[in-house]
């Protein structure tokens, strides 16, 4: 298996399309969301490298054309989680994660265990 979280997002998802079997789409999931996690975290990694050089003004633009404005009261760190989630729900790793997700709901599958339910 891929450890690439987009290349194993993506491969998840495609694999989740011909599955209607509650537990598989569960383990589907399970991998998904760790490679979900494993995702956010590397583009936190890059957009925290990219924006420790740019100045308040430089990061509330990249926050904008992000479509995660730095709106008013938040503080540089919001601003930034703000910027690392936009850019990472525009991704296609993402999309996939969404995807897998909404296939494992219609059966039933989801990331709590009915015990927790």
């Amino acid at each position: 298996m891929d450890t690439n979280p987009t290349a194993l997002l993506l491969d998840l998802a495609a694999r989740a399309q011909d599955l209607s079997d509650r537990e598989a789409l569960q383990d589907l999931l399970a991998a998904g969301h760790r490679a979900w996690c494993e995702g956010v975290a590397d583009i936190r990694s890059g957009i925290d490298q990219e924006t420790a050089r740019l100045s308040d003004r430089q990061l509330a633009e990249r926050c904008a054309a992000a479509g995660a404005p730095w709106e008013k009261g938040m503080t540089r760190s919001e601003a930034v989680s703000a910027l690392v989630f936009a850019t990472w729900d525009a991704a296609p790793a993402a999309m996939a994660y969404t995807e897998l997700e909404e296939r494992a709901a219609r059966f039933g599958a989801c990331l709590l265990g009915e015990e927790v339910l």
